[in-house]
This record gives C-alpha cells, sequence and structure tokens, in this order.
C-alpha cells in the first residue's frame, strides 16, 4: 500500500508528461494547420512592413500555407505586440517585432499589458539599421562639429523630432544630447512621413529618423546628414560619418532592429520549424537586395542568440532611460 501511495502521483506525472510531449510533436507535425498571421506592428509602407511584405511569400512557398500580413501599428508598436501576446501559441500568430515594442515601452512607462521579454517566444533576429541625425534648411551648421557648437549660445533652442516618446529615435536623441553636452528640445512626431515636410519647412530644425527613410532627402540636398546612429558607416551611405567618429559621442552605437516573435509557450517543436524557414527565407537574394537597398544589415541567427541581443540591448536602453530620465506622458 505504501509503495503504491508513493509511485501513483510519480506515474500520474510521468504519463502526464509523456502525453504533453505527444500532443506537442502531433502539433508540430500538423503544422501549419491554416493561414499564418503575421502581425507588423507599424503602418503599411515602412521597413518593418516591407520585412514582412518579403518574408511572408516566401513562407507561404516554404510551409504550404497563406502568410497574411496584417497591420496593426499604434501606441509605438505595443497593440500589434499585445495582440501577438494574447494570441493561442500555436504557431499561427507571429510578430515581426522591434525594440521599441518589445524592451523600451515597458522601459519608460507606456502602459502596456504584457513583457515583451517573457511574454514572446523569439525566433531569429532579421537584422538593423541606423538612424541618422538630419537638419532642414533652418541649420546654418555644415558639420557635426558645427552643430554640437550652436546650441551653446542659446540653450534650449533648437529642436528635435523624433518618431515618438521611447521609440528608438528618441532614446538615441538623448543619448546624443548626454554626450556632446547640448540643450536641444525634443518634440515627438508619430512618424517620418510627417517629421520630414516639417523640417524642410523649418518647423523643426533636426530629427533622428531611420536612414532609409532619409536617404532620399539626403541624396537630394533637401537634409544635411550629420551622422549614422551606429559605430560604423552604413554601406548604404558609406559618405555620411558615423557620429561615433567624434569623440564625445564615441559611445554612441545604437539601431533600429527588428525579429521574428511567437507567443509564449509555443511548442518548441514549431519554433524550430519556424526558425528554420524564417531564416532560409532571409537568405533569398530578393530579401536580401530589398532590405540592403534600405541601409539594413540582415543576420538571422538562432533563438538563444536572439534572446541575448534582446537582453544585451534592453540594459543599453534601460542606462539611456535612467541617465535621461525619458518617462511617457
Amino acid at each position: 500500500m505504501m509503495i503504491r501511495k508513493i509511485f501513483t502521483p510519480i506515474t500520474r506525472a510521468a504519463v502526464g508528461l509523456v502525453c504533453s510531449l505527444a500532443l506537442c510533436i502531433a502539433a508540430a507535425q500538423d503544422y501549419p494547420s491554416r493561414p499564418i498571421t503575421l502581425v507588423v506592428s507599424y503602418p503599411a509602407g515602412g521597413i518593418v512592413d516591407l520585412i514582412g511584405r518579403l518574408t511572408g511569400p516566401e513562407l507561404t512557398k516554404q510551409l504550404g500555407r497563406s502568410v497574411i500580413i496584417e497591420n496593426v501599428s499604434g501606441a509605438s508598436g505595443t497593440l500589434g505586440a499585445a495582440k501577438v501576446v494574447a494570441a493561442r501559441p500555436d504557431g499561427h500568430t507571429l510578430l515581426i517585432g522591434s525594440g521599441s515594442e518589445i524592451s523600451i515601452a515597458k522601459l519608460v512607462g507606456l502602459k502596456v499589458t504584457y513583457d515583451g521579454e517573457r511574454d514572446l517566444s523569439p525566433i531569429s533576429l532579421v537584422g538593423s539599421t541606423p538612424m541618422v541625425l538630419v537638419g532642414g534648411p533652418k541649420i546654418k551648421a555644415n558639420t557635426l562639429d558645427e552643430l554640437l557648437a550652436a546650441p551653446g549660445a542659446k540653450p534650449g533652442q533648437l529642436t528635435y523630432a523624433s518618431t515618438g516618446i521611447g521609440t528608438p529615435t528618441h532614446i538615441a536623441g538623448e543619448l546624443i544630447k548626454m554626450g556632446g553636452h547640448v540643450d536641444i528640445t525634443h518634440v515627438p512626431y508619430k512618424g517620418a512621413p510627417q517629421i520630414i515636410p516639417d523640417l524642410m519647412g523649418g518647423h523643426i530644425e533636426l530629427s533622428i529618423i531611420t536612414l532609409s527613410s532619409a536617404l532620399p532627402f539626403i541624396n537630394s540636398g533637401k537634409l544635411k546628414a550629420f551622422g549614422v546612429t551606429e559605430a560604423k558607416r552604413s554601406r548604404a551611405a558609406p559618405d555620411i560619418p558615423a557620429l561615433a567618429e567624434n569623440k564625445s559621442l564615441a559611445d554612441v552605437d545604437i539601431g533600429i532592429w527588428w525579429g521574428l516573435f511567437a507567443p509564449a509557450k509555443t511548442p518548441a517543436a514549431i519554433l524550430q520549424r519556424l526558425h528554420k524557414e524564417f531564416t532560409e527565407a532571409l537568405k533569398q537574394p530578393k530579401v536580401i537586395a530589398k532590405l540592403t537597398e534600405q541601409g539594413a544589415s540582415i543576420v538571422g541567427n538562432s533563438p538563444v542568440e536572439f534572446q541575448a541581443f534582446i537582453r544585451a540591448n534592453t540594459e543599453k536602453y534601460r542606462k539611456i532611460v535612467q541617465s535621461a530620465n525619458i518617462r511617457a506622458e
């Protein structure tokens, strides 16, 4: 009787574990069983949307099921992330996410209902792109040294636009302010399409935006480029210096990154399948060519490597947010 009392709970647990594993394996073998929704947390037309629309057709061919792109934009990407967090963890609802909604939103106090590191399973890092510090015609400075000296005479008189409070462009702007010891006023916008006309019209003086958004206007001479935010120059624009080339901004090394995520508790076998197919999609010549044109550096790493990358970047963001006292309004 004593032996029976001891072993019955153990046996039940073992049977439960075996059944659970069997169900996971069966689910993975049947995957995908219906169309896959790939949530993009930003509006159509941006680089995050482009990633989805380039990789979606490749995943459709490889997985044998339609991959439908769904743009769920708003609240610095957190609405789209929240939708995926709440989805059934079966691999049929995925997210192309960025540092903004995964890490920064929570750090700056945005009202999010999820934890980006706990409630999403990282599959693969797509890659990253630098941002660029640009000025409009109202700016007399033509070099970074001239620009850093300019605000000294009238602290707070110059303005810089970002794509929103707590976004990577805002984080980069505050990092530049701290490193360069300049006093420029932050003006949050909803996105680059709204910023660029105001820059060219002289309503604001400076902005930090993605290189891909700014490059056509830089090349046409309508905007001045003072430097990219990653440590090295971009292959897409090698004539634009890195801000880190200036001694006072040597620590500026921050880009915008994106990756593929699934809801937490998605079976490991499904995550492995998605990793295999997604990284294969990133290797396709068309995907490489289009993203490289946008100034992106493509990575395609493992879930473990991606998770370590997210943790390291979250700590980088945390230090900047705390030092600059960035809080959502």
